[in-house]
């Protein structure tokens, strides 16, 4: 079952086209990150999915039916800066969540042993590190339990430390089966819990997919010889390579994943009359497919 099925969704303001025919699904299970810098639309499509916004046109799916306000309220969110009081503990800011989502008091505990705050459940928010509130935050939203919870960039504004917590707590939810949807503009925030992606710019949907089928990364084979134009002209004779370039002085040979075979190019290029100064194989990393793709 897909937990959220976007088709063809579009937002204008004015002039201004924030979402440009935007579509994709999240599967069930996933941690599913919507990647892009900012003004990529992606708290835009939030919005939407969870009726703050009105789409221009489009339209979208929540556990594959017609999204209603039933289907959110089996949504966790945490979509804006959390609104909590500063002079009141962590268990009475969650009793008056719960109270405002019409849910019981019984699994506040649970919630704050989750997110690592039960030792300081009675000390007043304003006392709480930044890092501390988010993990509130994302307290409050997993009040009621549920199954899939939708976060705007839950680690912005975090230091090193903090950030490292939320990461760890996505993955400790992701572990207990919850599905995951969290807009970041951050590359390095997807690589290390997202199991899943849509890539936006400017409105518009570059990639999406499973984090490996997104960044898959190719074989850069690196060679160098003392006649360098005579090697990159043997080397355009290759079979099977996607590209060839000069880069800082050293010719690049590009292979998908797993194609590049440095004893066959050594071989090919000594037969055909070159000794090579250099044969290094090196991946290409996720930032280098992100800028590919994003550029």
């Amino acid at each position: 079952m897909a937990i959220l099925t976007v088709d063809n969704l579009k937002k204008d303001y004015g002039v201004i086209k924030a979402l440009k025919g935007v579509s994709f699904s999240v599967p069930t299970g996933c941690v599913f990150g919507i990647l892009g810098p900012n003004g990529s639309g992606k708290t835009t499509l939030l919005g939407i999915i969870m009726n703050v916004l009105k789409a221009t046109s489009g339209t979208y799916k929540l556990f594959d039916e017609a999204a209603t306000d039933a289907h959110r309220k089996k949504i966790g969110t945490l979509l804006e800066t959390p609104n909590f009081y500063h002079y009141l503990s962590a268990v009475q800011n969650l009793k008056i969540t719960a109270a405002i989502k019409g849910l019981g008091e019984e699994d506040i505990d649970n919630v704050l042993q989750t997110v690592d705050l039960l030792q300081r459940k009675h000390s007043p928010f304003s006392s709480y590190s930044l890092g501390m509130k988010q993990r509130l935050a994302i307290g409050a939203a997993l009040l009621g339990n549920p199954d899939v919870l939708v976060f705007d960039e839950p680690t912005n504004g975090l230091d090193p430390v903090g950030i490292a917590e939320i990461r760890s707590l996505i993955k400790t939810l992701s572990s207990k089966g919850k599905t995951i949807i969290m807009a970041s503009h951050l590359l390095d925030e997807v690589e290390k819990v997202c199991t899943h992606v849509a890539i936006l710019k400017k409105g518009d949907l570059l990639a999406f997919g499973s984090v490996k089928e997104v960044f898959e990364q190719n074989d850069i084979v690196q060679v160098e010889a003392t006649d360098r134009n005579a090697l990159k002209s043997l080397l355009m004779q290759l079979n099977n390579y996607n590209s060839l370039e000069e880069i800082n002085g050293i010719i690049e040979i590009g292979y998908n994943a797993g194609q590049a075979n440095l004893t066959a190019i050594n071989k090919f290029c000594f037969d055909n009359g070159i000794v090579l100064s250099h044969l290094q194989l090196k991946k290409s990393n996720f930032e280098s497919k992100f800028l590919e793709l994003t550029n």
